[in-house]
């Protein structure tokens, strides 16, 4: 007997020239997290420069997902540039946050939320990338 597989859906918008929202549906895991990486990495070459995420349609998420949007976090960093989960559902926010991926990534509510993050230069950062006191 087979399971079926819940596909993955990907739709791309560009609130603006600098980010890209990416609409999320289906889980995120090991058969599926290549595609969301492919789509990641075409806007990064596009010049994109913050990644809003939206995952309200994600019932599951495994250490693949978590791992591709962590490693967008620190291509973006560089730029500078920002990667806002957005209404994540409570089992991607689970993981999230037993990771300690929701202390480095910023998580918010609404498409909207993330836009202001971006127009406000709100960056989540790593703990080691805080300033040195002097």
């Amino acid at each position: 007997m087979s399971v079926a597989h819940n596909p993955l859906s990907i739709k791309v918008d560009l609130p603006r020239d600098d980010a890209v929202l990416l609409t999320i549906e289906g889980e995120l895991d090991i058969d599926t997290a290549t595609e969301l990486q492919h789509h990641l990495a075409n806007q990064l070459r596009h010049g994109r420069r913050h990644f809003l995420l939206d995952v309200s349609a994600v019932p599951f998420m495994d250490s693949s997902g978590m791992n591709i949007i962590l490693r967008t976090y620190q291509e973006v960093r560089r730029i500078p540039g920002g990667v806002y989960v957005i209404a994540p559902t409570a089992a991607v926010r689970r993981i999230l946050d037993l990771t300690g991926v929701s202390l480095t990534v910023a998580t918010v509510d609404t498409v909207d939320e993330a836009l202001a993050a971006v127009d406000s230069g709100q960056v989540a950062s790593l703990p080691d990338e805080r300033p040195a006191e002097e």
